[in-house]
């Protein structure tokens, strides 16, 4: 078996003494892989399945292993909880500014008269509560529908945006019309893949129908996202911001342009909690096992 990236112990040890693990491994029979890119991988004639660590399976080429008869497995909902967390400290950052209160904090430094300064500016900062604000979500899998439940524990209402859900849900409503959640809502949470009809589905048409104020938050991929649409709406519109957890190709401009209206954290950092990393490896480790003993196929992407 081979361990493509630094894969949680715990979740290893799944893999008890019949199942040898090593980074190093010329012909596995088993892949397991958290982020590392496959696409120029050289699969062995003996590998026959492949566990992604994780939801997300753009970096394995799905095609190709399944023209070689290698099957491919995710392991969705194991780092849900850590980027539903994300998804909501974004929606707060951008509710109450509190980056740019920091930043602002840093300039004081060395100033006489501190605590005078900082009571003559604190209101700069002051920003709303999201107690009574409305919520957007885009896709209801394993995060969207966390992200859900928790903005509604914190009095938010909430939005569904889905092809699945086809009832009202008691805790939310769904809705069906991405131009009506976009212009109802003071946030928006995107939660869906990254698929060929995804790509750049969310761009200026959708975003600059946000009330004023209004947070787009992506705990996604960055792929979703029309990058020229995004920087047009928030050119025209000074009251958006935009939230991510996968910064933009054209990051570095948008942050000059825009300043803390726009937020980025490193990339995926929702999923990289300790938690997550031993959900992702344990939830991985079987797979891999349930594939080779019982012949399971659950959760496979490549059929």
């Amino acid at each position: 078996m081979k361990a493509l990236n630094k894969i949680s112990q715990i979740g290893l040890k799944e893999l008890d003494s019949k199942y040898a693990i090593s980074d190093c491994c010329e012909n596995p029979d088993g892949i397991i892989v958290r982020s590392a890119a496959m696409h120029d991988f050289a699969f062995s004639d003996k590998t026959v399945a492949v566990a992604r660590a994780g939801a997300g399976v753009n970096n394995i080429p799905l095609d190709k292993c399944a023209e070689q008869g290698i099957v491919v497995f995710n392991t969705p909902g194991a780092n849900a909880n850590g980027v539903k967390e994300l998804a909501l400290c974004a929606l707060i950052l951008a509710a109450r500014d509190v980056v740019g209160g920091i930043e602002w904090v840093k300039t004081l430094e060395g100033t006489e008269g501190v605590a005078k300064a900082v009571e003559a500016g604190k209101s700069k900062f002051a920003g709303f509560e999201i107690m009574g604000k409305t919520l957007g979500v885009i896709g209801l899998g394993a995060i969207g529908g966390l992200v859900a439940n928790a903005a509604v524990a914190l009095g938010m209402n909430v939005l569904v945006y889905t092809n699945e859900v086809k009832e009202k849900h008691q805790r939310w409503n769904t809705i069906f019309s991405k131009d009506k959640l976009y212009s109802t809502c003071n946030f928006v949470s995107i939660n869906i893949p990254a698929t060929p009809m995804t790509r750049h589905s969310v761009g200026y048409d959708l975003i600059s129908q946000m009330p004023e104020g209004g947070c787009l938050i992506n705990t996604a991929r960055k792929e979703i996202i029309d990058e020229e649409g995004l920087i047009r709406a928030l050119e025209e519109r000074p009251d958006l911001k935009y939230a991510t957890d996968i910064a933009p190709e054209r990051y570095a401009e948008m942050k000059e342009k825009f300043g803390d209206r726009v937020f980025a954290t490193p990339k995926k950092m929702g999923a990289e909690t300790a938690e997550a990393n031993i959900n992702a490896g344990l939830a991985a480790a079987h797979q891999i096992v349930e594939y080779f003993e019982l012949g399971s196929t659950r959760f496979q992407v490549n059929k």
